[in-house]
């Protein structure tokens, strides 16, 4: 049986059923500790940490539950809200989120929970573990609805433990949790992920803000024309011309691998690139032409490929600068 995550984290009681409504907890005042010195003025005013459990990985699956931890600019909790989402579907992977069909069958509809959820994230940078990911699904879910989820800015916590350098053996979230002696009561359930990712990202916002460091801040770009399912793509009509030369220009039929966040949503990046005459691979092999990343450093598999290969690589900006001007196949 599930907890009942709307409790204060350290107060649930064993067995309590997760309710099927939305419901909001605001936190106890938090001990303030006194601001960092030289406390970066650019930095945001206020974060949503946020996370969501989905029915899968693909751009056709729905949200089944969500959780947001409000925090003020120093990462202090502001409150924290959890709501369970009927998918109007098969819920999924239920031994990883726990949540069945007969749980959700009186939970609400995202429609109905979309302006409380909208009410947490406005006016924040959203905070998640691998955002890339929970952004998309979010705001898939409003396009749906035909709304736009009101958020301008999200941050990933991966991103943030690379640019501090933690001394991390992988960027699970067990791990960071372990790095700051977080307790992880219930792993994947959205708001206990959630509190730990509130409760990890406070120290290193600190650490960030007495380092001077960059916070990785990315655009949260809308899709255009709303929300569509995924699509087969006809194969690339090009042979491929080899490896990219850099400093000259992309050439259609060339193979272009992407790895990690990018700015604009992955599927419309890889249309862009299909409609220049790119072929999209999955994976990096010796016939890559191009790998685009915004973390050369980080270690993927891509990325190992490439520097193995010696496959050049470009960040996103670059990418799309020369996608605008693609030379014709030979």
């Amino acid at each position: 049986m599930l907890e009942d995550q709307t409790a204060r984290p350290d107060e649930r009681a064993a067995g309590a059923r997760i309710p099927v409504q939305p419901s909001t907890v605001d936190a106890d005042e938090p001990t303030r500790a006194p601001w960092p010195s030289g406390w970066p003025e650019g930095y945001p005013d206020g974060y949503a940490v946020v996370d969501v459990e989905t029915t899968g990985l693909a751009r056709d699956d729905r949200i089944v539950s969500a959780a947001v931890y409000r925090l003020d600019a120093r990462g202090d909790v502001e409150d924290h809200w959890y709501t369970p989402v009927n998918p109007l579907r098969d819920p999924g992977p239920t031994w990883i989120h726990g949540l069945t069909s007969e749980v959700l069958a009186d939970a609400p509809l995202f429609t109905e929970i979309a302006d409380d959820f909208a009410e947490r994230l406005r006016g924040r940078v959203l905070v998640a573990h691998n955002a890339l990911f929970d952004w998309s699904m979010i705001a898939r879910e409003y396009a749906r609805v035909q709304r736009t989820a009101p958020v301008r800015q999200r941050l990933c916590t991966i991103a943030l433990s690379k640019e501090l350098a933690l001394p991390l053996p992988n960027h699970k979230l067990e791990s960071l949790a372990a790095h700051y002696g977080v307790v992880q009561r219930r792993a994947h359930h959205a708001l206990d992920d959630a509190r730990v990712l509130a409760e990890t990202f406070r120290p290193s916002l600190h650490l960030a803000a007495q380092g001077g460091v960059r916070l990785p801040l990315l655009a949260c770009q809308h899709a255009h024309g709303g929300w569509h399912p995924s699509r087969k793509r006809p194969p690339c009509p090009y042979p491929n011309p080899g490896r990219y030369e850099p400093g000259g220009p992309l050439v259609q039929g060339m193979r272009v691998a992407i790895s990690g966040d990018t700015s604009v949503e992955r599927e419309e990046l890889e249309d862009q690139a299909i409609e220049a005459g790119l072929h999209i691979a999955t994976s990096v092999s010796r016939l890559t032409s191009l790998v685009v990343t915004n973390d050369p450093d980080a270690i993927t598999s891509k990325i190992i490929k490439a520097r193995a290969y010696g496959t050049p690589v470009l960040d996103e900006a670059a990418f799309t600068h020369l996608l605008r001007d693609v030379a014709p196949a030979a």
